[in-house]
């Protein structure tokens, strides 16, 4: 007989830019509400919470009549993209449908196009949340009122404000390759984004923003909603951590079928997949029942959809953003399914590239989708702590541009700590929370890295300079010969060859002096006394005698292929005179 279906609640997640209320509008949802003990209250769940439908209908009012088959919304307590990166089921994205919350006065920022594009590859639904109405100037706050509603009481200029606005992240989206419109005039809901005008601090457009979500949900995902209530439960492991009295706790989003106390378990760890049994399952006390007891209260069972504290042995080592899954007598091929999902992380590894590190396999994929983006090789791609052989691993990259290790929301592990802080340590370690941060670090790194590089490659190049021996400026005949000349053009320095225009050999440049202090260089147009090695005035050289300092062919293709542009016009001047002379005897000299 087949196990009876139900529509699962939806699971919801919300990502934006920093700052533009994602927790305000997450704690304006969960409302005062999740104290409460009476039906259709809002319920605390282990990193997550349940809004049910009554409590929806409740807020809209609207919705009292409609039939409706969704059992509420689930919403993913972590916002940002860390909480949508780590929760994955069957190797996609685990959240349903998300919220991505842009502020009506800033519109989008570098994150919120970073969190469209990680909804674009997973191809998730969502609803743009225009927040802080409130905010905009002269905006008359009509509390926890339908956004519609409100709107209707603002006058001319401030509905004129608005409408500008959402125009704004309309074209915004419509560079990005997204249709948008405000909700209420958005008839097919596949083509357009909808958009609602909300504020978390007043609760104005909450109720509609909620009746959006549910919408989309009934009407075109109720087929992926589908779930077998009493089917071995699946999860994804959205943290792993200490707990006093229970030692190491799972935190678990619990997306399909059912888990209880008492059944095997099979989990991810770094040392590779084990099967446990669970010891207790732990859901949030009602806030007001904190000081009565534990934090906790014990649950014998729960069904999906759901966010639940694991307590189990031998988890130790658990890897977040992990794929959980009842076992009923299927052990083999329940860690055979968890081992494929674990090395199916979707990551294009070159033979040249940075190594990456973070915390979850979605976090994983989500950098290295950016660093390719950017065309940024990466060699390896692990979940796990900074350890000192992964140090050794990076010093060993040939490439120095690429001799970097990222670590996205993982520790250093003490001795690869301890390594860092040595003087001279070779690898450059970028820690962050912020995906696009961390990429922009890097590549501010390398660029820079790159520069000083070409600087002191050029430094080292021969730059061309013509100079002229002034008269009653022979201050010593030679052994050096000390003379003052004028620099014609280009850049004279110390340890070059001097020439004849005619390209004879005069001696070496040993030293210049600018009244009577050693310089390194001096600039066309300045009259300056130079020392010359193996040169007698009167023989190799004499007064009003021009010279050029002598440059060596591959420095020559350096200077006219890489370097021209750079150079000032005198210094390509002297350089063409230069190169004219060589060619004379040889036109392909320099080329």
């Amino acid at each position: 007989m087949t196990e009876k279906k139900h529509i699962r609640t939806p699971i919801v997640c919300v990502l934006g830019h920093v700052d533009h209320g994602k927790t305000s509008l997450l704690d304006r949802i969960r409302g005062s509400s999740v104290v409460s003990t009476e039906d259709g209250a809002i319920t605390q769940h282990i990193g997550a919470t349940i809004v049910p439908i009554e409590a929806i209908k409740k807020m809209s009012g609207s919705m009292e009549k409609v039939p409706l088959n969704v059992p509420g919304l689930l919403f993913i307590d972590t916002p940002g993209h860390h909480a949508f990166t780590t929760l994955r089921a069957r190797g996609g994205a685990l959240a349903d449908m998300a919220i991505l919350v842009v502020d009506i006065n800033q519109g989008f920022q570098p994150q919120t196009v970073e969190a469209l594009q990680i909804l674009r590859t997973c191809k998730t639904p969502f609803v743009i949340a225009a927040t802080k109405i409130d905010r905009l100037h002269g905006w008359r706050v009509h509390e926890n009122e339908g956004i519609l509603s409100s709107f209707s009481h603002q006058n001319d200029r401030v509905k004129e404000l608005v409408e500008t606005k959402l125009y704004e992240i309309v074209g915004e989206l419509s560079e990005l390759g997204f249709s948008g419109e405000r909700f209420d005039r958005v008839s097919d809901f596949r083509r357009n984004l909808a958009i609602v005008p909300v504020s978390a601090h007043t609760g104005e457009g909450i109720a509609e923003m909620l009746m959006v979500m549910i919408g989309l949900a009934q009407r075109y995902m109720e087929g992926d909603l589908s779930l077998t209530a009493k089917g071995p439960g699946l999860g994804t492991i959205l943290e792993v951590k200490e707990e006093k009295g229970l030692g190491t706790t799972l935190d678990v989003i619990l997306f399909d079928g059912s888990l209880s106390v008492g059944d095997e378990l099979a989990v991810a760890r770094q040392e590779g997949i084990t099967i446990t049994k669970v010891r207790a399952l732990l859901q949030p006390r009602p806030l007001k029942e904190i000081l009565v007891e534990d934090r906790f209260e014990r649950v014998r069972s729960v069904t999906a959809a759901a966010g639940i504290k694991v307590s189990a042995p031998n988890i130790e080592g658990a890897i977040a953003g992990s794929p959980v899954q009842v076992v009923r007598g299927n052990a083999e091929e329940v860690r055979s399914r968890i081992r494929k999902e674990m090395e199916e992380i979707n990551v294009t590894l070159s033979p040249e590239g940075v190594i990456i590190k973070a915390d979850t396999i979605g976090a994983l994929e989500a950098i290295c989708k950016e660093l390719d983006e950017k065309e940024i090789g990466v060699m390896r791609a692990e979940v796990g702590s900074v350890s000192r052989h992964d140090l050794i691993d990076t010093e060993t990259i040939k490439n120095p541009y690429y001799r970097a290790l990222i670590a996205f929301s993982t520790p250093l592990l003490p001795d690869a700590a301890e390594m860092v802080k040595e003087p001279g340590f070779p690898v450059k370690v970028f820690e962050g929370r912020v995906i696009y941060k961390l990429v922009d670090e890097y590549i501010q790194w390398r660029d820079d890295l790159k520069r000083k590089s070409e600087q002191q490659r050029f430094e080292q190049i021969i730059h061309p300079a013509k100079i002229r021996i002034l008269p009653h400026c022979i201050f010593r005949q030679s052994n050096p010969a000390v003379v003052g000349v004028r620099v014609l053009g280009g850049t004279l320095r110390t340890d070059v060859n001097l020439i004849h225009l005619d390209g004879k050999k005069v001696g070496h440049l040993k030293s210049i002096q600018l009244n009577q202090e050693t310089i390194r260089e001096a600039q066309a147009g300045a009259e300056v006394a130079i020392s010359i090695e193996g040169a007698t005035v009167g023989r190799q050289l004499d007064v009003e005698d021009d010279l050029f300092v002598d440059i060596p062919e591959r420095h020559v293709k350096v200077l006219e292929k890489e370097m021209l542009s750079h150079l000032p016009i005198h210094t390509q001047e002297i350089l063409a005179e230069y190169t004219t002379m060589r060619r004379k005897e040889n036109p392909f000299w320099g080329k």
